[in-house]
């Protein structure tokens, strides 16, 4: 861990030299380290859009699998390696300024070890001359004992005069840590607000916690806001249902983070709130401008998605108008390649059933001629109204007639001559 520190503490030196002023050099310090890290924040940033833009879909697979949860986790999966997302990629990345917060701190927290360079014999000599000419008070336990070279570095530098007789060249190692008004060594105490004093550096001093958990907070909210406009469906339409799911999701960090924020602020010496202040609003702005970029580019892709859907819909339109089109030709749906108990069935269909009850002498002829047309368009033969149900192309009127024949119509009877016929015959 000391070998990490040592770049990090070179560059917050290097920046307090470079402008006397340690508040200045935590801002830049957080900024740098912004903009160092600038890869991998957009590769985050990506990855959470990206799966942003599957909420849809997964809505979609949530109601098809319905209470099957393993089915459910399943799809989803297939779903994130089919669209190349990874959601844990999103958070890993998002990990590196937290890494960065601890290595902050410790440098913050031993200011003498990392920024000032002393050696421990260095610091042990300077805490016993502190100490016995009274010019600092060192907590012994509590919370107050981890930050005693803060503290004691605070009171080198009101004290440099004094202390250039343990180390000649203290003034080219010492810090300031007011920052406008505000010692940045102290720890801030929410009980300023009952019990006072009731100053300028004390409401600074006191502010700074407020505003860092303020600052983490509207930069939650915005990027919430960013996200929700990329969530689009398959057709490339922005899906609001998704954008409020997401939103949902996220409601709890959307809290939490700014909580964690306040208690870092009345934990730890004010300088880490500043660095935690200025982390937030760089985040905001850097969030802010890879939404605008990324969105860009999803943009174009759902440009794409909407003309696929509205080519698919000019297609689907003119197949439909094709078989209305069909439809209207040929409105019993029969064609030469339908089978013969599908056309009796469609035939039987189109036959009002007989009507019940009374009928009059002109309904029932009425009745009985659409019988025959229906008989006609069935493939009957008859052409008689009297005769409805006869069927058959050989249909004769006067098949089963009892009338018998008349002279003109009978046949002739054959007469065989005697001469043809043999003498045995004859005989009989």
């Amino acid at each position: 861990m000391h070998y990490i520190l040592i770049p990090f503490a070179w560059l917050l030196r290097v920046l307090y030299h470079l402008f006397d002023n340690y508040g200045v050099a935590l801002i830049l310090f957080s900024l740098l380290t912004k903009l160092i890290l600038l890869p991998f924040t957009a590769k985050s940033k990506k990855s959470m859009m990206k799966t942003s833009r599957l909420g849809p879909k997964l809505k979609e697979l949530e109601a098809r699998c319905g209470d099957d949860k393993l089915k459910y986790q399943q799809e989803m999966q297939a779903l994130y390696k089919k669209e190349g997302v990874s959601p844990m990629s999103g958070c890993l990345w998002s990990l590196l300024p937290l890494v960065l917060l601890m290595a902050l701190y410790y440098v913050i927290r031993q200011p003498m070890t990392y920024l000032m360079q002393l050696t421990p014999d260095q610091i042990t000599q300077v805490q016993e001359f502190l100490t016995s000419n009274n010019l600092v008070e060192l907590a012994t336990s509590g919370r107050g004992s981890y930050y005693t070279e803060i503290v004691m570095a605070q009171a080198v530098y009101d004290n440099m005069d004094a202390i250039r007789t343990l180390i000649p060249d203290i003034a080219t190692r010492a810090i300031d840590f007011h920052f406008l008004g505000v010692d940045l060594s102290t720890i801030p105490d929410w009980h300023w607000l009952f019990q006072g004093p009731y100053t300028l550096a004390g409401f600074g001093l006191f502010i700074i916690p407020v505003l860092s958990a303020l600052s983490q907070f509207g930069s939650m909210i915005l990027s919430q806001k960013l996200n929700g406009t990329v969530a689009t469906n398959d057709k490339g339409e922005k899906d609001e249902d998704a954008a409020a799911a997401a939103a949902q999701s996220m409601k709890t960090m959307m809290y939490v983070m700014p909580l964690f924020s306040l208690w870092i602020g009345f934990s730890m010496p004010a300088a880490m709130c500043v660095y935690w202040i200025a982390q937030a609003v760089f985040n905001t702005g850097i969030d802010g401008i890879l939404t605008v970029h990324y969105k860009k580019v999803y943009d174009a892709e759902d440009e794409i998605k909407r003309e696929k859907a509205a080519e698919e819909a000019a297609i689907e339109a003119e197949k439909e108008a094709r078989r209305a089109e069909r439809r209207a030709m040929n409105p019993e749906g029969a064609n030469p390649n339908t089978s013969r108990r599908k056309v009796k069935k469609q035939q039987k269909a189109a036959i009002p059933e007989s009507p019940k009850g009374h009928m009059t002498e002109e309904e029932r002829e009425t009745y009985k001629q659409s019988l025959a047309e229906k008989e006609k368009a069935r493939g009957g033969n008859t052409g008689d109204p009297n005769r409805p149900y006869g069927k058959g192309r050989a249909y004769m009127e006067n098949r089963y007639s009892s009338a018998e024949a008349s002279p003109e119509e009978a046949p002739e009877p054959q007469i065989e001559d005697a001469a043809d016929t043999p003498a045995e015959e004859t005989e009989e």
